[in-house]
């Protein structure tokens, strides 16, 4: 019998003069990771409260296969679970509770943001993904998008990232999309055996300018 995660495991952070608009991490099959902790540390020291649940249950795996038994032994439902928890606790630790928040989400966790924009749309006010997709409607979504995918990923297809760029063209939502070239699909999580520092630096980069946009007003 499968049970929630001991509520209130994951990694809250907020700025140091203070709390400020909210963006929740949801990380990789990898786990909560020090290098997932890392990013969110930036978050914080950018000016936003940041909540990265444990999807792993404190599992952090030690190679790609290991990564990928853990993302097939998940259970979809308690993951979908603690996606939704998670998102509303973050709100609560944030200056305005009623204000919706910011999504950032690598592979599987790009999914379940994608997904949690739909599902919890006036929650949701911008989402920023790397090498993930959904085949969902978008018609309910609210948020603004920020797309990152690699020239060579083993996991999303180009048919996929079209079929997802269609449906939000069809929603009307405001996205973008940024492919970059010359890496594989984890190059922006540190310690994966694709990680590519130069092509993180950049996405960062526009990641951290697309969330002060939309969230920083």
């Amino acid at each position: 019998m499968t049970s929630l995660p001991t509520p209130g495991t994951g990694y809250l952070v907020r700025p140091p003069d203070g709390p400020g608009p909210g963006i929740l991490l949801l990380a990789s099959p990898w786990g909560l990771s020090p290098g997932v902790k890392d990013k969110a540390d930036e978050l914080a020291d950018a000016g936003f409260t940041v909540l990265a649940p444990d999807m792993n249950d404190g599992v952090v795996a030690t190679n790609a296969e290991h990564a990928h038994a853990l993302l097939l032994e998940a259970d979809m439902n308690v993951s979908a679970s603690l996606a939704q928890s998670s998102l509303r606790l973050l709100q609560v630790a944030c200056p305005d509770p009623q204000a919706p928040v910011g999504v950032l989400g690598y592979a599987a966790g790009a999914s379940w943001a994608l997904w949690l924009s739909v599902r919890y749309a006036d929650q949701c006010a911008a989402v920023a993904t790397f090498c993930g997709t959904q085949s969902i409607s978008f018609d309910d979504a609210k948020a603004s998008y920020l797309l990152h995918f690699a020239e060579h990923d083993t996991d999303v297809t180009d048919e996929d990232s079209a079929l997802m760029g269609l449906n939000l063209q069809l929603a009307r939502r405001e996205f973008r999309v940024e492919r970059h070239d010359g890496v594989a699909s984890g190059f922006a999580e540190f310690g994966h055996p694709n990680f590519d520092a130069a092509a993180e630096a950049i996405a960062w980069r526009q990641t951290l300018e697309f969330f002060a946009s939309n969230l920083l007003r």
